[in-house]
């Protein structure tokens, strides 16, 4: 390792394909800066054009969302460590979406027009950034079959399992559970529902012995039961290219 911000990077992009020493040398010299978003910051608005860098998350979280005319907000999906925040606009020429931070979000900006050269020239380091827009386009796909055809109560069992496979995947600790960096108000504008029903379907999955909760700690009481409520299969994750191929 060199010690480098963009080790991240390289970890990251060697998860979803076979990287050659060349590779990982022509990440290691991307042109970047090191940022820090406040709680709430935007990192991209909606109708303006791409920004000059493009962000991988170092440490934080963040989340992509959608507002009606009327105001009203859908968050489409959550990210962390490791995942890059503005690959779908590496190509195109305005943002049709915000990004948020949810959480103080600290990230590795690396220059756009760098990160497009690198893409287009090496072929194994743009293959690794299709799989993994590949991949964040396939949890977009359940996203929309959660809030479209489930109910609450498979709608949050479903949330809580995809969280605590993708934080394990991302290193983080695994305590029989997981600190959930979503407030109530801000899980139901992932499920789609209440801030009140989300808090009496938390309670319900409590109470039938489903998970346990101290704040905002998850934990999993009974994990096939979990899985079973929320209609969880991980396939949709794709684990498979979740390690590292160098």
């Amino acid at each position: 390792m060199s010690d480098s911000p963009l080790d991240l990077m390289v970890h990251k992009l060697g998860t979803r394909s076979e990287l050659s020493a060349a590779d990982r040398s022509a990440i290691l010299a991307l042109p970047y800066v090191q940022r820090t978003y406040h709680a709430s910051s935007y990192v991209v608005r909606e109708g303006e054009p791409p920004r000059t860098y493009c962000d991988l998350i170092q440490d934080g979280f963040a989340y992509r969302q959608k507002l009606t005319s009327a105001g009203s907000r859908q968050i489409v999906s959550l990210h962390m460590r490791g995942d890059f925040l503005d690959l779908q606009h590496l190509f195109l020429n305005m943002a049709d979406h915000n990004v948020q931070a949810l959480t103080e979000l600290k990230v590795v900006a690396v220059e756009r027009e760098a990160l497009q050269a690198i893409a287009l020239n090496r072929p194994a380091i743009g293959r690794a950034m299709w799989i993994d827009s590949l991949v964040d386009s396939s949890i977009y796909r359940e996203w929309v079959m959660n809030v479209g055809r489930r109910d609450a109560r498979a709608r949050i069992s479903h949330v809580l399992c995809e969280f605590a496979l993708r934080m394990k995947a991302a290193g983080f600790p695994d305590d029989n559970g997981y600190e959930l960096p979503l407030t109530q108000e801000q899980l139901a504008d992932v499920v789609g529902l209440t801030p009140v029903h989300v808090s009496r379907t938390l309670k319900s999955l409590e109470l039938d012995g489903i998970v346990n909760r101290a704040k905002r700690f998850i934990g999993f009481k009974d994990w096939h039961a979990a899985a079973a409520v929320g209609d969880f299969n991980a396939l949709y994750l794709h684990l498979d290219q979740a390690t590292p191929r160098t």
